[in-house]
């Protein structure tokens, strides 16, 4: 089960990006899909390359055009990563649910359109493969990022679902956990209306928590460390249902599990809250 032709959302910069140049290092044909594309690129020592093309995650008939590109330039597809994502910051009450449901439109519902529209490709081939950047907030809760965390939540819970849906039909799918890491996603990062009046109870705290935040994530991980961790399962015969780059991310998410909730959330509070 060779990966030779790949299509990445969200792949105008950072993890996407990275892991677009990654792969065409590896000889592969990467479709780099995002809403304002970018350029083409050829590795002439490996034969692979970079084919930009804007398509935004949340149009379907985009992401239609997309899959009949690529089919009528190679007539398979190996893999697809969806990668796209965004942030909101604020607290649970100054978020409106037309907030709340921006956050969950790109995060796990563009995640699902672009997964639905590619499922009929992969089961006709009888193979495929789904990999899908989650992140350790949804495993460990971030205050003031409620949404974003609960977004990242379901789409670990959705592929593990998927995972159970499709393998009879060889199609493989893996969850990726980044933690930390420096893009640039923090300078993106949206903050809710009401967070940004000074009438808000939640002010002075939210500031602080977004602050060690951004501080972390821009002391985080390189990109490309990610990217890396990615590539080498893509290029695997059989994927891992999900991985978290990065020894310390690890043995986070190993301590959240078995910790008791009441002290898990207290440390939580002590770091963000």
């Amino acid at each position: 089960m060779e990966t030779k032709v790949v299509l990445i959302t969200g792949a105008s910069s950072g993890i996407g990006l990275c892991l677009a140049q990654e792969l065409m290092k590896k000889g592969i044909k990467v479709y780099a899909a995002s809403r304002r594309g970018g350029q083409n690129i050829e590795d002439k020592a490996s034969g692979g390359a970079i084919i930009s093309l804007q398509m935004d995650v949340n149009n379907e008939t985009e992401i239609e055009l997309t899959l009949k590109k690529i089919l009528n330039e190679h007539k398979y597809l190996d893999a697809l990563v969806c990668n796209a994502g965004n942030g909101i910051s604020g607290s649970i009450e100054d978020t409106s649910a037309e907030e709340a449901k921006y956050q969950f439109e790109t995060n796990f519902f563009g995640a699902v359109k672009c997964i639905r529209s590619t499922l009929p490709l992969f089961r006709e081939q009888g193979r495929g493969k789904i990999m899908l950047t989650s992140s350790v907030a949804g495993i460990v809760p971030i205050p003031f990022q409620a949404f974003y965390s609960a977004s990242k939540a379901a789409t670990i819970s959705f592929m593990h679902a998927l995972s159970l849906e499709v393998k009879s039909f060889g199609i493989q799918c893996c969850t990726v956990l980044p933690g930390d890491t420096k893009t640039e996603f923090t300078s993106a990062r949206k903050y809710t209306e009401k967070s940004q009046s000074s009438e808000s109870a939640y002010t002075t705290v939210l500031k602080r928590s977004v602050g060690k935040m951004e501080k972390d994530e821009q002391n985080g991980m390189p990109a490309d460390t990610v990217a890396k961790a990615m590539a080498k399962e893509l290029m695997k015969r059989k994927m891992k249902l999900h991985i978290i780059p990065g020894l310390q991310y690890k043995l986070i998410c190993m301590a959240f599990r078995i910790l008791p909730l009441r002290f898990k959330l207290w440390i939580i509070g002590l770091l963000y809250a």
